[in-house]
């Protein structure tokens, strides 16, 4: 435990100089994120592993917001699972050739959030990093997965409520169609195709 603070600090002053659109890595600067990087698998709705490793990097701006709305829920007894964050913009094209709907994949002619480094893929745990109710699966496409659709478990709803109101106290924008996408969108940064490093 001790080692793993030294390198998470080391790792904040490593990044303290760089600017806001610097790629940081998540897990390197909270450990407390669960990451379950479901396009580093072929558990996704491609059924194809599409990232070499599974790597949770956003822009930094967008990262030390995100690292507010965690510090936020671990007062309430949750963590953030963590399933996607920046996607280089050749995956968006492969998932686009899979499933070319908008409602659901961005159409990588005009790049997503996430090719930006400012959206994230997300849900609830608890503390011991048990995956708490939200409705649906992960990359449900159907009615269900929307944010405004109600007819839910009351604790459902109030998972998804409780993950809403602070993501957006925080500054991050949901979607329509997606109860667990959510973007920063105080900052437009260029779409990048920057492959993710794996060390």
């Amino acid at each position: 435990m001790i080692k793993k603070k030294i390198a998470q600090d080391k790792y904040w002053q490593s990044i303290a100089d760089l600017s806001d659109s610097s790629f940081v890595e998540l897990i390197k600067l909270d450990s407390m994120f669960v990451l379950d990087i479901r396009y580093a698998t072929s558990n996704n709705f491609t059924k194809k592993v599409l990232y070499p490793c599974p790597k949770a990097m956003l822009r930094k701006k967008v990262a030390l917001q995100l690292i507010k709305v965690q510090h936020e829920l671990l007062k309430k007894g949750y963590r953030l699972k963590l399933f996607d964050c920046y996607r280089p913009l050749s995956v968006q094209w492969k998932m686009w050739n899979v499933y070319p709907d908008r409602r659901y994949v961005a159409d990588p002619r005009k790049g997503s959030w996430h090719n930006r480094g400012s959206a994230v893929d997300l849900t609830l745990c608890t503390m011991d990093g048990k995956q708490v109710e939200m409705g649906t699966p992960y990359d449900f496409f159907g009615k269900e997965a929307w944010p405004a659709y109600q007819d839910l478990p009351p604790k459902v709803l109030e998972h998804r409520r409780l993950l809403a109101d602070t993501m957006w106290k925080h500054g991050f924008g949901p979607t329509s169609t997606e109860w667990w996408h959510y973007s920063y969108r105080f900052m437009n940064f260029e779409v990048s195709d920057h492959s993710l490093e794996c060390e």
